[in-house]
């Protein structure tokens, strides 16, 4: 088992990475203080309650805590006010207070939806991240929490961190191929704005990690979770470096806003966006050529996309594009890199430089 610690202003936590972990949860919860008369309420979706609901529920259960459950459908629609309003319902209805505790068992989206939760229920009820993809080892760290709005993703959110995270990597072998190789686009996403050595690594074990192998899995989310811990701890509340974890991300909300989040996965999405971050970095920095060649390889070598499958509106992209959180009245925000692994934030990005990366990319 690896052990990463993040220490923040008014709480640290430690983040938990390793095989059979979930069989130990009801050790672990008491050994971060939970007490077996505190009501735990666990939270996720309908494909990961087929394989994991039942075992997690049943040791906690026999480990003397009491537990009430909710099952929302799978897919970023149920980040939604309304499946949020419906979570709140069952949680009075269960008897939780705000001793209670919220275990987040899923992935990116219930790790959003349950914090969300977990922030706003009687002004906040502490809880737990229980990944269960490779997607949301990058998620399950730092505290974003957050629901969707019909003009936008993570419009109502905040910032309120877990008590704790614990990822066990033996979930990742239930995954399908695709909800696999989407996780590596985070993965990879870590070590192009952070660890150029990471980049390497990856480029040498992609067969091992594709295989599903536990102990490079292992070694891969604690090298991308290391990058997360050094950056959010460093600015917890996006005030400024953190938004670097942003890298590809403007871009590929858009494309996911633009397709109504059905027509690629997050990470998908993320991917191609990454590729036209490149290849701004190379328009912006002529020190940084041949990243977008770089970043192709390595996304392509992950089975991942680098251009739009269906061309889609230039002008729609941008009108979600100008909704991003960090566009301003003086122009586009974007994350770039100088040099591979070491990214920075840049502002008054003229918006003709934004369109031709979406050509590149595949918008029309």
């Amino acid at each position: 088992m690896r052990k990463l610690e993040i220490s923040l202003p008014k709480q640290s936590y430690s983040i938990l990475i390793g095989s059979g972990l979930l069989a130990k949860l009801p050790d672990l919860l008491e050994k971060h203080g939970f007490q077996k008369q505190d009501r735990l309420f666990l939270i996720t979706d309908d494909q990961v309650a087929i394989h994991y609901l039942e075992p997690v529920r049943r040791s906690l259960s026999e480990s003397g805590f009491s537990i009430d459950f909710a099952v929302v459908p799978h897919g970023e629609q149920s980040k939604s006010v309304a499946t949020y309003e419906s979570l709140i319902g069952k949680l009075i209805e269960a008897g939780c207070n705000r001793k209670s505790v919220i275990l987040a068992l899923g992935g990116g989206m219930v790790g959003d939806l349950a914090g969300f939760v977990a922030a706003t229920y009687m002004r906040g009820v502490r809880f737990f991240q229980l990944p269960t993809t490779l997607l949301a080892h990058d998620s399950s760290v730092g505290g974003k929490v957050a629901i969707n709005h019909t003009s936008g993703k993570n419009i109502m959110g905040a910032f309120y961190q877990p008590q704790g995270v614990i990822y066990d990597v033996d979930t990742l072998q239930t995954l399908s191929t695709r909800e696999l190789q989407s996780g590596f686009a985070e993965v990879i996403k870590h070590g192009l704005i952070w660890d150029r050595s990471f980049v390497d690594w990856l480029f040498e074990n992609k067969e091992e990690l594709l295989e599903r192998n536990p102990i490079y899995l292992t070694e891969a989310i604690e090298r991308a979770c290391s990058v997360k811990v050094a950056v959010v701890s460093q600015d917890e509340t996006e005030q400024g470096i953190r938004a670097i974890l942003n890298y590809g991300h403007t871009i590929g909300h858009a494309i996911e806003g633009t397709t109504s989040y059905s027509s690629y996965t997050h990470g998908e999405a993320i991917s191609i966006g990454m590729v036209g971050s490149a290849w701004m970095s190379e328009q912006l920095h002529s020190s940084n050529q041949g990243l977008t060649k770089m970043t192709q390889e390595l996304l392509t070598h992950f089975c991942l996309p680098t251009k739009l499958r269906t061309p889609l509106s230039e002008d729609e992209l941008m009108d979600y594009l100008r909704r991003d959180k960090k566009h301003t009245s003086t122009g586009f925000t974007f994350i770039v890199s100088p040099i591979c692994g070491q990214a920075q934030i840049t502002q008054h990005v003229p918006e003709e430089l934004v369109r031709q990366a979406l050509r590149k990319i595949g918008a029309y």
